[in-house]
C-alpha cells in the first residue's frame, strides 16, 4: 500500500512562522526530505525516529538533482511511508513544487500541499518594510533573480518599471548588478529607494537601504551574505522608520536550549519574545525506571514518612505517574510535609493539587539539604524520589544536621540525546542542569564550544560548562525568568 507525500512550506526560517498544519504534519513524518534553507529551529521539530534526507538545495549548490528528488519522493511513498518534502518559503513560489508533483500524480500517489509564508512578504516585514502602502504603491510583484552563470538575466525591465509597484527579487544576490542596471536603463529614477535584506527572521538578519543607483556600491562596502532578497520601491524608505525586530534585546543572537523537549516550551517562548533565534537541541531526556521494586516497596509504606522531598519537576511527574500505575491514591501520602527544590518543582506539585510546605531560598541540592537537615528531627523519615544519579550534596547536608532516616529513591534515569542538526553558528547555550551540559558535549560535532557563552542555572551547571572550556555566566536565581534576564544582560555586552 502506498504512503503519502506532503509538500510543506517551512517559511523564511523563524520556527514561529511555520504554519500550525506544517508543524502537525512534520511532527508525525516518517521520512523528511529537506532543503538547506530550512531553519535549524524547524529541523529540530522532526521526530528522532524519522529518516532525514538532506537534498542540499540552495542557490548555486544542489547536492541532489531535481529529477532525483522527484524519484526519491516516489520511492519513499511507494514504500508506504508518510513523507514530508520540507521546502524553504512556499513550495509553489519558485520552489519547483509543481515539478515534484508530476511524477506522483502519474503514479497515483496521494499528496497534500501545505503552503508556507514566503520570504517575499515576511522578510521585508521583519525589516520594517511594508510591501504595499496606500501612500506609496498598491501593487507588489515577485520576480526570480536566479540566472545561470555567464548568462544574461532574462527580464522585461521596461515592463517592471512601468508597473510602478514594489518589486521583490528572490534568489537575486548574484544578479544584483544586472537588476539595478537593467532597471536604470529601463528608465527607473536613480533615487528610487532599494534594499537588500540578508537572512531575514534569523539571527543573521541584516539590511542595507540605499537607492537603485547606489545599492550595489553599498553592498560592496558593507558586505552581504546569502540568502538575501532585493526590494525596490518607495516603501523601502520606511524600513528604518518602521524597524521593530532589531529593537528586541536579543536580536542577532542564536540561542540553543538544551533542556528536555517536554520542558523547554516556556523558556524558548520567552527567549523568542526577547528577539532571539532559538534552536531547540534537547541533550537529555528523563526515562522512568519501570521495573522498580524499591519504588513499589516505598509506595506501600508512604504513610510512614514525615517528609517527601522533590528535586525536579520530572521527579514529581514520574512519582505521581507511578502512583497511578500502582493504583495508589495520593491520600496515602498522609500528613507528610512536602519539600520542593524550586519554583518549577513547586508548580508541578501544585498542578496536582499538592501545596508545598517549604522550599529553599536558593534553588539547589545543597540548600534543600540544609533546609531538610534543620527541619527534620532525629529518627524522622525522609523520602527523596529523584534521578538515579542524584546530587550527593543533598544527602550530605541533611546528614550533617540530623539523624533522620533518609531513603534516596531512584525513580528515573537521565538518557543522553543525539543532535541530528547543528546550526552553523551559536552565540549562547542555555543549560538548566549539569546533565544538559554533559549531553551537549556528547551531542555536538561541528560547533566550537569555546566560542559559545554558557548561560547556567546554578553553580554545579556552571562548573560542568567550565570543564568544557566554555565562557560562563550564571543566573541570579534558578528560575526561567532569571535565565532569560541573564541572556539579555549577556547579549548587551556581546556584539
Amino acid at each position: 500500500m502506498n504512503g503519502k507525500v506532503w509538500l510543506v512550506g517551512a517559511g523564511p526560517s523563524d520556527v514561529g512562522l511555520l504554519t500550525v498544519k506544517g508543524k502537525e504534519v512534520l511532527e508525525r513524518a516518517q521520512v523528511v526530505v529537506y532543503d538547506r534553507l530550512v531553519g535549524a529551529g524547524i529541523l529540530a521539530l522532526i521526530p528522532q525516529e524519522a529518516e532525514t534526507i538532506d537534498v542540499g538545495k540552495r542557490a548555486g549548490n544542489h547536492t541532489m538533482p531535481q529529477e532525483e528528488i522527484n524519484r526519491l519522493l516516489l520511492q519513499k511513498a511507494q514504500e508506504g511511508k508518510e513523507v514530508v518534502r520540507l521546502k524553504g518559503g512556499d513550495p509553489f513560489l519558485f520552489g519547483r513544487g509543481g515539478e515534484e508533483l508530476e511524477l506522483l500524480t502519474e503514479r497515483d500517489i496521494p499528496f497534500e500541499i501545505v503552503p508556507g509564508i514566503t520570504s517575499a512578504i515576511s522578510v521585508p516585514a521583519y525589516n520594517g518594510i511594508p510591501v504595499t502602502h496606500r501612500d506609496y504603491t498598491s501593487s507588489v510583484h515577485i520576480i526570480t533573480g536566479h540566472k545561470k552563470r555567464d548568462e544574461k538575466l532574462d527580464l522585461d525591465f521596461e515592463a517592471l518599471v512601468h508597473l510602478k509597484g514594489t518589486l521583490v527579487f528572490l534568489m537575486g544576490v548574484s544578479a544584483l548588478s544586472d537588476i539595478c542596471n537593467g532597471l536604470l536603463q529601463a528608465g527607473m529614477e536613480p533615487n528610487m529607494p532599494a534594499a537588500i535584506l540578508q537572512q531575514g527572521t534569523t539571527a543573521g538578519q541584516k539590511k542595507i537601504i540605499a537607492t537603485v543607483a547606489t545599492l550595489e556600491q553599498e553592498v560592496e562596502k558593507q558586505g552581504i551574505e546569502t540568502p538575501a532578497i532585493i526590494v525596490v520601491g518607495k516603501v523601502c524608505e520606511l524600513g528604518n522608520r518602521f524597524a521593530w525586530y532589531e529593537k528586541n534585546p536579543l536580536f542577532g543572537k542564536r540561542v540553543i536550549v538544551t533542556r528536555p523537549k517536554e520542558r523547554s516550551g516556556t523558556l524558548c517562548g520567552k527567549l523568542r519574545q526577547a528577539g532571539a533565534e532559538v534552536v531547540e537541541m534537547p541533550t537529555i531526556k528523563t526515562v522512568p525506571i519501570l521495573e522498580n521494586k524499591a519504588l513499589e516497596k516505598e509506595i506501600q509504606r508512604l504513610k510512614e514518612y514525615q517528609y517527601l522531598a522533590f528535586t525536579s519537576p520530572a521527579g514529581v511527574k514520574v512519582f505521581f505517574d507511578m502512583l497511578k500505575i500502582y493504583h495508589t491514591d495520593i491520600r496515602s501520602i498522609g500528613s507528610a510535609k512536602i519539600a520542593a527544590i524550586g519554583k518549577g518543582t513547586k508548580r508541578e506539585l501544585e498542578e496536582r493539587g499538592i501545596m508545598c510546605d517549604f522550599m529553599p531560598e536558593i534553588y539547589d541540592g545543597e540548600h534543600l539539604g540544609v533546609l531538610l537537615g534543620e527541619t527534620a528531627k532525629d529518627g524522622e523519615r525522609i523520602l527523596i524520589p529523584r534521578a538515579a544519579e542524584g546530587n550527593l550534596q543533598l544527602i550530605e547536608e541533611i546528614e550533617k544536621r540530623t539523624k533522620a532516616e533518609i531513603t534516596d529513591l531512584p525513580i528515573y534515569k537521565t538518557v543522553y540525546e543525539s543532535a541530528r542538526f547543528e546550526p552553523e553558528h551559536v552565540d549562547m547555550a542555555v543549560f538548566t542542569s549539569a546533565s544538559t551540559v554533559k549531553g551537549f558535549a556528547r551531542a555536538i560535532n561541528k560547533l566550537e564550544v569555546k566560542n559559545i557563552l554558557a548561560v547556567c542555572i546554578g553553580k554545579q551547571t556552571q562548573a560542568e560548562a567550565e570543564k568544557l572550556g566554555m565562557n560562563t555566566i550564571t543566573a541570579k536565581e534558578a528560575t526561567i525568568d532569571s535565565l532569560v534576564e541573564c541572556c539579555v544582560e549577556a547579549g548587551k555586552g556581546r556584539g
